[in-house]
């Protein structure tokens, strides 16, 4: 991996540091001569396999190295994938930042609860904001997602026009009433765009996606068929989807009450910047939904992804303090799954209809719509912005590959369309774009208070463990005298249950006895070398016997 790049006086490089072969993790740099733009600063959930992991955020080793030359860090919209790692960024590189009035709302509380909101540069910025500087100036185009305040960005270098999309669908029925500007950009198109770089993530559906609109019918119809208690879970964060669920309360003589802190502070901050319009009165503490009929409550939750501590989980199983599931109760799953989370929502879902719930979720019960374009808002984009050369950004693998034919059905040449890494640096020009080179761009992984510090090692570890279980040996050696003063002796935890295992255990003890004495009469005998022989001995023995391979500790007491 090197940081040795060539790029030429009259190109502009292009990269990410996350968010290509992925969905999270979105941060991206633009960079000509001595200023640097960098797009979004986002996190990604772990998967299974990511054992005790928090957070996987991008490796910023290039931009601490470059941190003179980055001019801003501005924001699309305000979903952890392009937030979430925000804290962690401004750690390493401490920078103005530039955000929609929900994004600037959402950041404010993360940086004040990681003590950093003092010492950081905040801007409040609109769709007619325009950033200039020295050499590179930003505009932003507003979009349609599936959380108010998104927009697209609209790098302008020497080079050429690059353009940022964001996460974006074309809903031309918002109901935050922000739709998309279509003529912006347009505009930005027919001025000349050099690299379009644009959201990937439902390239592989051939569709226009629906509009929030046309969720909000379904949950009316709902809300007027259903007779008991309604629990509504969904993003915290998608303000139009509880505008509607609260709307249709309101208009059935629900009462209103909010379960979880992230969405207590989406409400908050909803009703401050005016996204949310919920008379006072039909907001209830928690304890006052109790007393109240259950035809007359609306239960605002987080927990729409299966988050084992969030509100609903707790009350899926029966460990809320406040609610537990009544006979008649409905819960609405007004979301879908994101990828790495079915499993946790379908235990959610199960424990819900065995404590009595009926539980409405999935495609079939229209009561989701994506927020990201199908494919023909995709080539939409394409079209409006016309660039000369193309590049697909979030999104997996195949998402990238899928989108970056699109381009070549509206008439983008092979030659002009780049499906990259993270990492991979894209240098364009007027009249060419080429692969100049490599950063680093590893995942970086968050565990606890600890940052970087757990790598692949630690995890095949944690594998290992989670799998096959431990094998701790001990023994006390005279190396001087190259005797075993004391064991050896073997603990098990997580491999085999000890006590109905007498034979196993004696005839290991006598595999790790005569393997610490033949180390021990090497001429150049050690610990290491002892401790060496008995794990490579050990486990083969054990994997011989049991066909498992337990990670295998070694403490020894040297005299």
């Amino acid at each position: 991996m090197t940081t040795d790049l060539t790029i030429r006086p009259d190109e502009t490089a292009v990269y990410a540091l996350g968010g290509l072969g992925e969905i999270g993790k979105n941060t991206y740099g633009i960079e000509y001569g001595d200023e640097i733009i960098v797009v979004d600063a986002g996190v990604k959930f772990p998967e299974d396999d990511l054992l005790g992991i928090d957070y996987v955020i991008p490796d910023y080793t290039y931009l601490k190295e470059n941190k003179d030359k980055i001019k801003a860090l501005v924001i699309t919209h305000g979903h952890e994938d392009h937030i979430g790692a925000i804290h962690f960024f401004l750690n390493a590189v401490n920078v103005p930042v530039y955000a929609g009035p929900l994004a600037i709302a959402l950041i404010k509380n993360k940086l004040d609860e990681h003590g950093l909101l003092n010492s950081t540069e905040l801007h409040e910025i609109n769709e007619d904001t325009v950033l200039k500087f020295d050499k590179m100036s930003v505009e932003f185009f507003r979009t349609t997602h599936s959380i108010p305040d998104t927009f697209g960005v609209a790098v302008h270098t020497p080079s050429g026009t690059i353009v940022e999309t964001g996460d974006f669908k074309f809903d031309l029925t918002p109901t935050t009433k922000q739709p998309p500007n279509l003529q912006k950009m347009a505009r930005i198109g027919s001025e000349g765009v050099l690299l379009l770089m644009s959201d990937s993530t439902n390239a592989e559906r051939p569709e226009f996606s629906k509009s929030e609109r046309w969720v909000g019918k379904t949950i009316d119809k709902l809300f007027n068929e259903i007779d008991g208690r309604i629990i509504f879970a969904t993003f915290a964060s998608n303000m139009s989807r509880i505008q509607m669920a609260t709307k249709a309360a309101i208009e059935h003589g629900r009462k209103i009450a909010i379960f979880g802190r992230s969405m207590e502070s989406a409400v908050t901050n909803g009703l401050a910047l005016g996204y949310l319009d919920i008379p006072e009165d039909m907001l209830v503490d928690a304890h006052e939904i109790n007393r109240l009929p259950p035809e007359e409550v609306l239960i605002m939750s987080t927990g729409s992804q299966g988050e084992p501590m969030a509100a609903l989980a707790r009350i899926a199983n029966g460990t809320h303090r406040q609610i537990s599931i009544q006979p008649n109760d409905t819960v609405i799953f007004s979301s879908s799954p994101i990828p790495g989370n079915t499993q946790s929502v379908n235990r959610v879902i199960n424990e819900l209809e065995e404590a009595g719930a009926n539980v409405i979720h999935g495609k079939i019960n229209n009561i989701h719509a994506s927020g990201h374009g199908g494919q023909e808002e995709q080539k939409l984009m394409l079209s409006l912005m016309k660039p000369k050369f193309f590049m697909p950004i979030h999104g997996e693998y195949r998402m990238l590959k899928v989108h970056e034919g699109l381009g070549h059905d509206i008439g983008i040449p092979e030659e002009n369309t780049f499906v990259l890494d993270n990492g991979d640096v894209l240098a364009v020009s007027p009249d060419e774009a080429r692969v100049a080179g490599h950063i680093p761009a590893q995942d970086t992984y968050v565990d606890g208070n600890g940052i970087g510090d757990v790598g692949t090692a630690v995890l095949r570890d944690r594998q290992m463990l989670s799998e096959d279980g431990l094998v701790v040996v001990v023994a006390t050696i005279d190396l001087k005298n190259k005797e075993i003063t004391a064991g050896p002796d073997i603990l098990s935890r997580g491999f085999i249950y000890m006590r109905e295992s007498e034979d196993l255990i004696n005839e290991g003890r006598k595999v790790i006895f005569h393997a610490i004495l033949s180390a021990m009469h090497e001429p150049t005998a050690n610990e290491h070398i002892i401790r060496n022989a008995v794990v490579s001995q050990l486990q083969r023995f054990l994997f011989e016997q049991t066909k498992r391979r337990p990670l295998i500790l070694p403490m020894f007491i040297m005299i």
